[in-house]
């Protein structure tokens, strides 16, 4: 959070100290600007070096990944078929979840986000990937890729924040309907690839005024029709299929999309909204240098701990810190980055904190391990200046990509590529 003290345990100290955000107890800057630059240039080199070693390795686990999710889906369909049977039921719900979850996570997610992209496989393109949920591709990659990682945490930017449906900071007017939070969470959670899919119409500002219905329409039209696809896949397509024990079919497949919805919010509520994740202001993030935007994804993120079955099933998104600054990396690396950035962190007096999830989702229960590095006013991260900000307006057609952080305050971001070989489309997201 911007406002009020925050506890932090030092990694540079013995004693653990209460500091206010940006300043020590004597006033002083906890990060100087020098100390910011610093660190972005240690996480420069980590990327370039992490970009220049993609290779056969990369390729070879998201086939083999893609190979998993496609051998679940089929045996637990053809489980769900034998749904006469309570133990074939069962085993088919669990299958069925796992495909929908690393559909969701490890594949989906990350292929949109351009991370194999260098692969030139239309299969694996993030211009072509079209996901097993019921929010459009197109409209994710910009309401996610676009506005969610170029203003990660502004408050009024970034729209991910409590999703236009939660209250999450103090920075956002109460009104009464923030009482039902508890129950706008909980409804959130079993329905999240719907809250996801009507996420991009913006219906709070179409209430507002900020926003006509008519500008909506183009994604409305799309989420129409996606939303259509999967609910007749699930529940009218494969219950025929499987007659006459249609019910237990469309029970099996609404069991497997609640369990995929609750354990994507948890993963992500974990890794953006626990106690300790900083928001900011518009006026905070005012004049943000390369150093400042990774320390902004730092500083807005939190990572969850788990073991490598737990990693992969959430989609490598446990390392929410090390996707924030490199959201276009292969999530299989984030894992062996984790240390040195966190080291590069260290270097520069950056504290650790521990925070547990539950504080901030009743559904959550894995423990996170948040860290943050508090910083002074003038050093503090944001999105990139004005002259290199696109424009966070939908445009039809082609989407915008996100900028890279530019290298330095007036320089103007510009896609770059980032594998080993030349990527076949402008369509797909570096962000």
């Amino acid at each position: 959070r911007t406002a009020g003290p925050v506890e932090t345990t030092s990694t540079t100290g013995s004693d653990t100290d209460t500091r206010h955000w940006g300043v020590d107890a004597d006033g002083r800057p906890l990060l100087t600007p020098e100390q910011v630059e610093s660190l972005g240039r240690d996480l420069d080199v980590i990327r370039e070096r992490e970009f220049a070693d993609l290779g056969e390795i990369d390729s070879t686990y998201i086939r083999r990944i893609v190979a998993v999710q496609r051998s679940l889906e089929i045996g637990g369909r053809g489980l769900l078929f034998l749904g006469f049977l309570p133990p074939a039921w069962f085993a088919g719900v669990v299958a069925l979840s796992l495909s929908k979850i690393l559909d969701n996570m490890e594949i989906g997610h990350n292929v949109m986000h351009g991370q194999y992209d260098w692969m030139n496989d239309p299969n694996l393109h993030s211009s072509k990937f079209e996901w097993d949920t019921a929010a459009p591709a197109e409209n994710w990659k910009h309401g996610h890729n676009f506005l969610h990682h170029t203003y990660t945490n502004i408050i009024g930017k970034d729209r991910d924040i409590g999703y236009g449906i939660l209250r999450m900071t103090e920075h956002e007017k109460w009104t009464p309907s923030a009482l039902l939070n508890p129950l706008k969470g909980f409804l959130l959670a079993v329905l999240f690839q719907w809250g996801v899919a009507l996420h991009d119409i913006e219906v709070e500002k179409i209430l507002s005024g900020d926003k006509s219905i008519d500008e909506a329409q183009d994604v409305i039209v799309a989420i129409r029709h996606k939303a259509r696809r999967q609910a007749f896949k699930d529940y009218v397509l494969f219950p025929l299929l499987g007659l006459p024990i249609a019910p237990l079919v469309f029970a099996g497949n609404a069991a497997a999309n609640l369990i995929r919805n609750v354990w994507a919010f948890t993963i992500i509520f974990c890794g953006h909204f626990p106690e300790g994740v900083a928001l900011f202001t518009e006026e905070e993030v005012a004049d943000e240098t390369r150093g400042g935007w990774y320390l902004r994804q730092m500083l807005g993120s939190a990572n969850l701990t788990g073991g490598k079955l737990f990693h992969i099933m959430s989609g490598n998104l446990s390392h929410q810190i090390e996707h924030h600054l490199f959201p276009d990396m292969p999530a299989r690396r984030y894992q062996r980055i984790a240390g040195e950035v966190r080291r590069s962190a260290n270097a520069t007096a950056c504290p650790t904190t521990a925070v547990r999830c539950a504080r901030s989702s009743a559904a959550s229960s894995p423990r996170s391990a948040g860290w943050r590095c508090p910083t002074a006013p003038s050093a503090r991260a944001v999105p990139t200046p004005a002259s290199a900000r696109p424009a966070a307006r939908r445009s039809r057609g082609r989407r915008q990509r996100p900028p890279r952080p530019p290298a330095n305050p007036s320089a103007p971001a510009r896609p770059t590529h980032r594998g080993p070989s030349p990527v076949s489309s402008g369509d797909g997201p570096d962000g």
